[in-house]
């Protein structure tokens, strides 16, 4: 961490609210850097400019947490389903690292090295292979020094336990975010109850520079903000989220959260009490541009990108169209109800709920590509669940 920095523990504690980024694999696979399906990140070793800018517009949007684009980037993932990568998961890592720190330290901002669930789980492997998955990327993150970590996409708290009880070991904060709703995780566990473990799972044992806990408990991605910080609409997702929508992810944009919508999100997350506030899949720049701003008194600051942009629209004051002008006003924002434009289509759908996760053998991975047989197979499973 740069001389003068405060930790993320440190400003939490000091009742300071962090900005986190978006998400870089939504955001990546739009520019053309990440393929929909793997997920996986080798744009930051192949192409890295496209990471650095992505970080940049964060920064300058308000982030003060410059998150490694390591989502998925473990090995047994990058080589998951017919993955033909050249590359290495420490390759991947290590150059994220890079890139995170470089943009960080342009500005107030920490880096946060981050693991994710793992095709291993999914395929019932032991705790002691997937803990190991966990273990390559941290070498590479304490290598790298990075200032804190995350432990996020988690469908399941038991895996969640698992990479925590990894990552402490560094004796660095962790953040330990799930991928669930009010129903709790995807084998049931209640969602107050997946807490208590992931606390419970950071009790850390206490030497000079740290003690107690040191996890960081919460949630991301699969739920819309009023549940989680995914940034599309999502009132009719079953307990799998987001996923599991038929628009999922390709046919995404009608559900996009307006900066107004986000702006609603953040003084929501505020006023019940969080301080690290966030985004993930579909969140962009001006996403967090529009948290950073909602909270601008509370932090003391408008973030760069505030410059070209007019609180509430002010910037349509200099508009050359007089009804557009008449738009340069908060209320007029706060109560738009926006329009799809799509007259034949229906305001929400019908997930497609298969009811399987970890343990049914439909989810069990493989390093071999689709065969056209499985595909047969998963195509009439999908006709029967729509069928039911």
């Amino acid at each position: 961490m740069a001389p003068g920095k405060k930790g993320i523990l440190e400003r939490l504690n000091a009742g300071e609210v962090v900005i986190g980024d978006g998400g870089f694999v939504f955001a990546l696979e739009k520019r053309g850097y990440v393929k929909a399906g793997p997920w996986t990140p080798e744009a930051a070793h192949t192409h890295p400019e496209s990471v650095r800018q992505l970080h940049r517009e964060f920064l300058r949007a308000g982030s003060n947490v410059m998150q490694t684009f390591t989502f998925y980037a473990s090995d047994d993932k990058l080589e998951n389903r017919g993955q033909a990568l050249k590359i290495t998961g420490a390759q991947v890592n290590e150059a994220a690292c890079d890139l995170a720190r470089e943009v960080a330290n342009e500005g107030d901002a920490l880096v946060a090295g981050g693991v994710s669930q793992t095709p291993s789980y999914l395929s019932c492997k032991s705790e002691t292979e997937v803990k190991a998955i966990f273990k390559k990327q941290l070498d590479v993150f304490m290598k790298k020094n990075v200032d804190f970590m995350i432990a996020e996409y988690f469908e399941h708290v038991e895996e969640a336990e698992w990479a925590v009880q990894v990552l402490k070991a560094s004796g660095k904060p962790v953040a330990a975010n799930m991928c669930i709703g009010p129903e709790g995780d995807m084998h049931g566990v209640s969602t107050g109850e997946c807490a208590v473990r992931l606390v419970k799972a950071g009790v850390y044992i206490p030497h000079p520079l740290c003690f107690g806990s040191l996890v960081i408990v919460g949630v991301n991605c699969h739920f819309d903000p009023m549940t989680c910080p995914l940034a599309f609409h999502t009132p009719d997702c079953n307990c799998q989220g987001f996923i599991d929508l038929p628009e999922f992810p390709f046919g995404l944009e009608p559900r996009i959260l307006t900066r107004w919508d986000m702006h609603a999100y953040a003084r929501e997350a505020y006023n019940v009490g969080i301080r690290y506030i966030g985004g993930c899949c579909g969140f962009e720049p001006y996403h967090i541009r529009a948290v950073a701003e909602e909270l601008a008194t509370e932090r003391g600051i408008l973030p760069a990108a505030s410059e070209k942009h007019g609180m509430w629209g002010a910037g349509l004051e200099m508009h050359t169209k007089p009804w557009v002008r008449a738009r340069a006003r908060r209320d007029y924002w706060e109560q738009l109800k926006p329009a799809s434009g799509r007259p034949l289509c229906p305001s929400m759908s019908t997930p497609e709920g298969w009811g399987v996760t970890k343990g049914h053998a439909d989810l069990l991975q493989h390093k071999e590509a689709t065969s056209s047989q499985e595909m047969k197979h998963v195509v009439e499973l999908q006709k029967k669940a729509k069928s039911t």
